[in-house]
């Protein structure tokens, strides 16, 4: 691969407008530096987001330690965590191209990454995107043959927590997501009905005001469970 230079910049991200699901669009400017013609590249990114390159404040710090554990622990358990692997096809150019690379994006809290960003006030992510993949063509007498992009090729980007916030309210205006065995759902819906609750955010609200009250202990949703089923999804 001597003989191509290839360098990567992420420009900026934006929520798709047009997706079925959430997914943010990332604008890459790909160069090439010796002047030789790229026929196509196979491009896989690696998004990674870098908790440790980015402050918090003290309303997100209790909604991380799930993650991270402690403050006092994070010197060493602030580590990379693995948002998306994607693979995108970029037309044939000379010199640079700019191409659009789509990522699914979830807003299910048991995944790390999705729990992390609902952690976040406002700022900003900071993410390391990593590239591999093939180069069709390009370099060399008569610009032909195959070439693998080097490891070392990379960037890094920094997202608003605004534009993630942005594309979940496209999808899940004002609400989360949290997934729930079927037994703990039963549990719950009985709860609803005992109290006759209108909505799941009385349920819940209901149970944090007993959970909190120190005069009363709390009533458990549900009666001991017998046996877990699979989780299902439970929102709005």
């Amino acid at each position: 691969m001597s003989d191509l230079d290839l360098a990567f910049e992420c420009l900026d991200a934006r929520p798709d407008p047009y997706a079925a699901a959430p997914a943010l669009v990332f604008r890459l400017r790909i160069t090439e530096g010796t002047g030789a013609r790229v026929g196509a590249i196979a491009l896989r990114c690696q998004l990674r987001i870098e908790p440790q390159r980015r402050a918090y404040g003290e309303a997100e710090t209790p909604l991380l330690q799930d993650l991270f554990g402690t403050p006092d622990r994070w010197g060493e358990t602030l580590k990379p965590l693995q948002l998306a692997l994607v693979s995108v096809m970029v037309p044939g150019f000379r010199d640079a191209v700019e191409v659009d690379v789509p990522v699914p994006c979830s807003y299910d809290l048991d995944v790390a990454a999705a729990k992390y960003f609902a952690a976040l006030g406002d700022g900003e992510v900071p993410l390391l995107l990593l590239f591999s993949g093939t180069v069709f063509g390009g370099g060399g007498a008569g610009g032909a043959g195959v070439r693998q992009i080097p490891w070392d090729r990379e960037t890094r980007h920094r997202l608003p927590v605004a534009v993630w916030r942005e594309l979940m309210d496209r999808y899940f205006p004002g609400t989360g997501w949290l997934r729930l065995r079927r037994d703990t759902l039963a549990g719950l819906q009985r709860f609803k009905s005992a109290r006759t609750l209108a909505t799941w955010d009385e349920v819940m609200s209901a149970l944090l005001d007993e959970a909190a009250s120190p005069e009363a202990p709390g009533q458990a949703p549900g009666p001991a469970r017998q046996q877990a089923g699979p989780p299902v999804e439970a929102g709005r």
